[in-house]
Order: structure tokens, then C-alpha cells, then sequence
């Protein structure tokens, strides 16, 4: 009797030490997931994800390029227009003067000066030659210099056109770099998560010609103890401003790939944080809607790639099936993967 007495007000304490910790947790906000561990074990593909990095890396910086060149080649055409324009102006300015000289035939001073009926007259004419010698050797000057600047701005976009070409050349080989990767894991081109209602988000910051700015693990990162790079910490508030706000983990001690390095989130698609089985339903939809969201903004925040539902989204390549080893973390069926340049 005294025995099952002692039982019961033991069990009354475990459960009241349950019910505690619940609350606790409750009101401190932390997710009560049973076997909800803090980051997906997504697997150590190390030479894989070093080669879709520089692939896609590569892709992001050419295109960045490629697409300074075309904005720099626009700018060149049309000051290479306005350079013909003046051309085509002070070609017939010169050729009427050298018509009008062909017609009368070439005054020279000494003549225009004798033909003067008077002292006054003459002084007239002289005044009369200087400005016509001015005139004149101010419009062939003019003329030469709008021929020399046509030279330099034609010349300017034939180079922009060889640096295009050679962008372009780039992005082919990033391409085939990351489906080469891929290729040997399974990889395939596949449908992928396309949304076309994702809210736009805010650009994050640029350099003066389009490049993205070299980023260094120095914020804090608001899911972990750890660090991140500004471009990720903008990119996770963009997608909580958009609703995303299910459970996140963003930096991660060793391992490859740039968790270590503050340019990668792990988003759960369920909201009591990660779970150890693939999702389905709504959770499934909220994946799908992540991943369209980051993808649909790659450009504006610097994305560079995205993993989700054994699928894996690149600048340069589009959807491609994943095979991540056949695990829900691995596979990424239970949480969307996002790394940033």
C-alpha cells in the first residue's frame, strides 16, 4: 500500500514536470516537436556540392557580367548615334562651303582685299575673312573629332560584343560543369516548383556594375548561436515577410557546403520543426511555395541554389532531379535548402 502511494506521487511529479517544461516552452516560443532534431542531417556529398557551388558561382558572376556588358553596349549605341548624327550635320555644313568655293572659285585674302573700294571696305572684308578662316577650320576640326569618336564608340562595342561572347562561353561551361555533377548522382531535368503568384522581394545590395559583394559570416544569425552573411540574413527576413515563418536553422558547424559559412537556411516544411518523414499535404504545399518564392526572387537576392522535394533548382540549369541518399534530410523531402553566393 505505502509502495503504490510512493508510485503514484511519483508519476504525479513526472507529469507535473511535463506539463512544466511544455509551458515553459510555450511561453519562450520554442517549437515542441517530438524527435525534432535542430538541423536535418542532409548527408556529406562533399565533392558534389563543391562542384555545384562553382558551377552555379560561376553562372551567376558571368550573367552578372554579361549583363553590365549589354547595359554598357546600349550606352555606347547611342552615343554612337548621336556621333553619326553630327557627322551627317557637319559633312553638309562642309560640303556647302566647299560647294559655294567650287562655284565662285577660291578668294584669296590678297584678292578679297584689292577688290575693296575703300580703306573701310577693306577693313570690312578682313574682319570678313577671319571669320570665315574660323568658321571653316572650326567645322573641319569639329568634323575630324566626330570621326575619331565614332572610331572609339564603335570600337568600344565590338569589344562589349567579344565580352558577351565570352560570358556566354562561361555560362555554357558552368552548365555542363553542374549537370555533369549531377549526371552521376541521378540527376535529370525534372518539372521543378514553379509559382507565378510569389510576392517580389526587396533587391538586396549590389556593386555599381550589377556584381554581388564579397560577404563574410559577421551577423548573427537570428535561428542559431551561429554567424551569417548579410545577403542570407536579408534573404530569411524576405521570406518571413512573405509568410515563411514555419522553423528555420541556418548555421551549422562543420560539414560541407555553406552552412559553415552563413550562406545557407534549412526551412522545415512542417511547423513544429523538423521531422524525420517525408511531407505531404499542406506542409508539402508550403515547400513547394518556399521554393518558388526564393527561386522566382534568385536574381534580386543572390540565390544560389535551392534543394527541395529530390529536386535541386540552378541559375544556369533550372529544376534537376536530387538523389540525396534516400533519407527525408537527405532527399530534402522534409525541409527546402537555400545557399546564397
Amino acid at each position: 500500500m505505502v509502495g503504490t502511494t510512493k508510485l503514484r506521487r511519483r508519476s504525479g511529479v513526472a507529469a507535473s514536470l511535463v506539463a512544466l517544461v511544455t509551458a515553459i516552452a510555450l511561453v519562450i516560443g520554442t517549437p515542441v516537436a517530438s524527435a525534432a532534431p535542430d538541423a536535418p542531417d542532409e548527408g556529406d556529398n562533399k565533392s558534389l556540392r563543391e562542384v555545384l557551388e562553382a558551377a552555379s558561382k560561376g553562372h551567376i558572376e558571368a550573367k552578372a557580367k554579361l549583363d553590365n556588358s549589354k547595359k554598357r553596349q546600349k550606352e555606347l549605341t547611342a552615343q554612337y548615334d548621336a556621333v553619326q548624327e553630327r557627322l551627317v550635320s557637319l559633312t553638309d555644313e562642309v560640303g556647302l562651303m566647299a560647294a559655294e568655293s567650287y562655284r565662285v572659285g577660291r578668294l584669296t585674302s590678297v584678292t578679297m582685299l584689292l577688290n575693296s573700294a575703300s580703306p573701310a571696305d577693306m577693313l570690312d572684308r578682313a574682319a570678313g575673312l577671319e571669320v570665315m578662316a574660323q568658321r571653316e577650320g572650326r567645322n573641319l576640326r569639329a568634323l575630324t573629332e566626330a570621326h575619331e569618336q565614332a572610331a572609339r564608340a564603335k570600337a568600344a562595342i565590338d569589344n562589349e560584343v567579344r565580352e558577351q561572347e565570352k560570358q556566354v562561353a562561361i555560362m555554357a561551361r558552368k552548365k555542363q560543369d553542374a549537370e555533369r555533377a549531377l549526371a552521376a548522382v541521378g540527376g535529370q531535368s525534372s518539372g521543378g516548383f514553379v509559382s507565378t503568384t510569389s510576392a517580389a522581394a526587396k533587391p538586396a545590395p549590389r556593386n555599381s556594375d550589377g556584381s554581388w559583394p564579397s560577404e563574410s559570416c559577421n551577423v548573427d544569425d537570428p535561428t542559431t548561436s551561429g554567424c551569417i552573411t548579410p545577403r542570407t540574413l536579408h534573404a530569411l527576413n524576405q521570406a518571413k515577410s512573405a509568410g515563411f515563418t514555419r522553423y528555420v536553422s541556418c548555421f551549422r558547424n562543420g560539414g560541407s557546403g555553406e552552412h559553415p559559412k552563413g550562406r545557407a537556411c534549412d526551412f522545415s516544411a512542417e511547423a513544429g520543426g523538423f521531422q524525420n518523414r517525408a511531407a505531404t499535404g499542406g506542409n508539402r504545399t508550403y515547400g513547394n511555395n518556399l521554393a518558388s518564392y526564393y527561386i522566382n526572387n534568385a536574381d534580386r537576392l543572390g540565390v544560389l541554389y535551392v534543394i527541395w522535394y529530390r529536386q535541386i533548382w540552378m541559375p544556369g540549369t533550372g529544376w534537376r532531379s536530387y538523389n540525396g541518399g534516400g533519407s527525408p534530410a537527405g532527399d530534402h523531402t522534409n525541409h527546402v535548402h537555400l545557399s546564397m553566393l
